[in-house]
């Protein structure tokens, strides 16, 4: 059965059976007539843009039609998309005269990021590609360059990214154009960024809830996001469904979003059409905001939406080879693909690019035409390629001193607690460079200290509108991410705590942000930006009441596999570390860090002197629980993460009083990168020194957090790996006790003091001569204490009191239940 077969272009929407009345909701303007050179310009730069974003998907050379047009002059391979091209340039050029006439800061944002070649083509013509790259220079041998090798591995890639100036976000996967926008502007109050989804990415769950983020903007001190919907009506190879919805459908979808919905669809007078449109737009968010400035905020102010319904392709062969193209999904892509052998094809080119009459648009030396030149602002700073927000600005924190909320060796603190009161101090010193996005956690994660200066940020709650609050909560993590991406990405700093089963949600977004970053620091004019930072708690260790949906560290994994450049993975094992550590990730730039810990109490093992080395040197041996301080060991027990570490103190307690002449070196990792081959990554350790903290050549056990597939990932390469073992998160888990967790993944004390046992016997022939009873003894204890668990519901008492390796009375310690 063929695919979507359509009998005409642009179809219109079925009618609705909405009542008529509805479409009141919708604003009507009078169209004021634009002057004539606003008009002549707007239209030239249309036209010239259009031809060079065509130029760009064809032509191998002969970039300005000066001669015949041949099979030569036709890259071997034509990529690119071309659908969404003439939607991104028309609102360029009012943009353009939008950011001239109101003297007004707009940074662009693009969803249908493979519309690259509308954009590379604005840029240049407003001699922001020549200032960073100066290869494409406003002449001829720029704009054969820019043609002749974009998707190229010499050119731009085919995609927006990093390298395309003006850009903050990854143009690949859709769905977060919305809240990357939104994310730019809080905090901003004189910028606007207009926003354009495309009517495929607009199907996308995330961009369904962005929506909802002009709730979490406060008029006060933020800037606007005006949103364009571009509704061309198809996909890849269908329709799409906001292209099927009648206006009275899309008029009460957006209004019920918060929206005034404008349409933009006058093809007779587009120009007339979307400047009116524009202006409105400006003009109702300026509106909001003096309201907001003067003290007089409105009460759900309803922000303006533009839904621009444009031909798929406009401008295109209208058909090739009797099949519909213009105005169809056959022109998403490139038109013409046979354009390199089928003279039909490329006679159907030379039609289309010479319609566009290059002559009349660039001058003999291939510069731009003045007509053009009139509707780009002059003032470098006022380009969309140029706005200094989107490439050179980042905002220092001021941060106080850790220390001063460190917690005397020997307490027991919630890494949480801790963290969140220096959090608080922190906003406090910075109300407008720092935000916290989360999914509705932040009490349960016992954050809660951020509320004691500040508030939320939600303006449609009377409870926490208009305050100015640092902090959002919205149970979207794509939302959550989408913000601290546009608010980092514009030079500010964010933090983005969540339960750790559901960080996964954000993976690939997470993924395509790295993308965008690792070119921008391949670029020379790019200025570092704060790193993204997330806070991963409520982990599976102790998410032992909400069941086996909450237990899932796949997260760490996610991070480990970008480039060494970025991933930073963290699980300090108590509170100062963690404190040591989230100073550590707020000051740094440029990084993917990825901060592990507990929630609940913890025993504080390290002093704030010793916390400071261990952080600072990513692993070390703790020798308070080790024989002899470490000297000499027969093995070597290896904690990774709060609750697992502690575990491996339980073990080192309870080997000492069983087998006293086991000789055991304890070692806490707290920077898992420092585990990677020598060379893999800045913090791996070299040769020297992982056989100095590990041994060169006794058995090592890992007790890890994550998964196992993880650290032998991170340890392949190291010599003499048959002596490690490894237990980790093993996919086991239920609605049971803490102790039973650790149980049902082999990751318990008795484990860890099993697997002990059978590493030291290779070398301590004291340990091999009752390893046999020895370890009977121990697995009678593990099934023991699990059956009182099935049978009371509960872990037996004293459990989680920590051990006294100087002969003294364990601590009793509150192991905090589910909340």
């Amino acid at each position: 059965m063929p695919g979507e077969v359509i009998d005409r272009p642009n179809p219109q929407a079925l009618p609705s059976h909405i009542n008529d009345n509805v479409l009141s909701l919708a604003v009507k303007l009078h169209k004021a007539k634009l002057d004539p050179l606003t008009a002549k310009g707007l239209q030239e730069f249309r036209r010239a843009a259009d031809y060079i974003a065509a130029a760009m998907i064809f032509l191998h050379d002969n970039v300005l039609l000066e001669k015949e047009l041949t099979f030569d002059d036709i890259k071997p391979r034509l990529l690119g998309h071309w659908g969404t091209c003439p939607g991104l340039t028309l609102v360029y050029s009012h943009l353009n005269v939008l950011a001239t006439k109101q003297d007004q800061d707009i940074i662009y944002v693009v969803g249908p990021g493979h519309g690259a070649p509308a954009i590379l083509a604005s840029l240049w013509l407003e001699g922001s590609l020549e200032r960073f790259y100066p290869q494409y220079s406003r002449n001829k041998e720029g704009l054969h360059n820019l043609i002749t090798k974009f998707s190229t591995p010499s050119g731009f890639p085919s995609h927006i990214n990093a390298e395309t100036p003006g850009a903050i976000h990854e143009g690949g996967e859709l769905g977060y154009a919305l809240s990357v926008a939104f994310g730019a502007v809080m905090d901003r109050p004189d910028l606007v960024v207009a926003c354009i989804v495309g009517d495929g990415e607009s199907e996308t769950g995330p961009t369904a809830t962005a929506w909802h983020s002009a709730k979490y903007i406060d008029p006060k001190e933020s800037g606007a996001v005006i949103p364009i919907v571009h509704v061309n009506g198809f996909k890849i190879s269908e329709r799409t469904i906001y292209g099927c919805m009648d206006d009275k459908e899309m008029a009460t979808l957006f209004t019920g979003y918060g929206y005034q919905p404008r349409f933009v669809e006058d093809l007779e007078d587009i120009d007339g059409d979307l400047g009116a449109s524009m202006e409105w737009a400006l003009n109702v968010v300026k509106g909001i905001q003096k309201a907001a400035r003067s003290g007089e905020p409105i009460v759900k102010p309803r922000w303006p939406v533009l839904i621009l319904r444009t031909p798929k392709g406009w401008g295109c062969p209208k058909k090739v080879h009797g099949e519909i193209v213009e105005g169809s999904f056959h022109a998403h892509q490139v038109p013409l693909m046979a354009a390199k052998t089928d003279k039909s094809e490329l006679k159907q080119l030379k039609e289309w690019l010479s319609s566009y009459r290059p002559d009349e648009l660039f001058t003999k030396d291939g510069g731009v035409a003045e007509d053009i030149l009139r509707t780009i602002p002059k003032e470098d700073s006022k380009k969309l390629g140029q706005q200094i927000d989107t490439y050179g600005t980042h905002e220092e924190l001021k941060l106080p001193d850790w220390k001063s909320f460190g917690v005397k060796k020997g307490q027991q603190a919630s890494c949480m607690q801790v963290c969140g009161a220096m959090l608080d101090q922190i906003f406090v010193d910075n109300p407008h460079s720092i935000r916290v996005f989360s999914p509705d956690e932040l009490v349960s994660n016992k954050l809660d200290a951020v509320f004691r200066h500040t508030g939320r940020n939600f303006q449609w709650d009377e409870f926490s509108r208009n305050q100015g609050g640092r902090v959002i909560e919205i149970l979207s993590e794509h939302c959550c991410e989408g913000f601290m991406q546009g608010y980092t990405l514009t030079g500010r700093t964010a933090l983005f705590p969540s339960y750790e089963s559901f960080l996964g949600i954000i993976h690939t977004m997470m993924v395509q942000y790295s993308k965008f970053n690792k070119m921008a620091r391949e670029t020379t004019w790019r200025k570092d930006i704060s790193s993204i930072n997330y806070i991963e708690t409520s982990t599976w260790t102790r998410q032992e009441h909400n069941g086996f949906s909450h237990q899932n560290p796949s997260f760490i994994g996610a991070v480990l596999n970008l480039k060494p450049t970025a991933a930073r993975v963290y699980l300090p094992p108590d509170a100062n570390t963690f404190l040591s550590t989230l100073a550590h990730c707020l000051r740094s730039k440029n990084y993917v860090n990825l901060m592990v810990g507990s929630k609940q109490p913890q025993p504080v093992f390290l002093s704030l002197d010793e916390a400071e080395s261990h952080c600072r040197a990513g692993a070390s041996v703790w020798k308070f629980a080790s024989t002899d301080k470490g000297l000499d060991p027969d093995v070597v027990l290896v904690g990774i993460g709060a609750e697992i570490s502690f575990e491996v103190i339980e073990a080192a307690a309870m080997l000492r009083k069983l087998v006293p002449h086991l000789r055991v070196r304890v070692v806490n990792v707290t920077d898992l990168m420092v585990l990677g081959l020598e060379g893999s990554h800045p913090h791996a350790l070299t040769h020297a020194d992982f056989d100095a903290l590990f041994t060169a050549d006794r058995p090592i056990h890992f007790n890890y957090h994550g998964y196992a597939n993880e650290l032998k990932g991170l340890l392949f390469g190291r010599p003499n790996l048959d002596r490690i073992s490894i237990e980790a998160y093993d996919e086991e888990g239920s609605t049971t006790t803490p102790l039973d967790m650790m149980l049902r993944n082999r990751v318990s004390r008795w484990h860890v003091a099993d697997a002990a046992l059978r590493g030291g016997a290779a070398r301590n022939e004291k340990v091999r001569v009752d390893m046999h009873e020895i370890r009977a003894g121990i697995k009678h204890e593990l099934q023991k204490t699990r059956e009182y668990i099935m049978r009371t519901g509960k872990d037996p008492e004293g459990v989680y009191n920590t051990p006294n390796f100087e002969g003294g009375e364990s601590t009793q310690r509150d192991v905090g239940y589910a909340d």
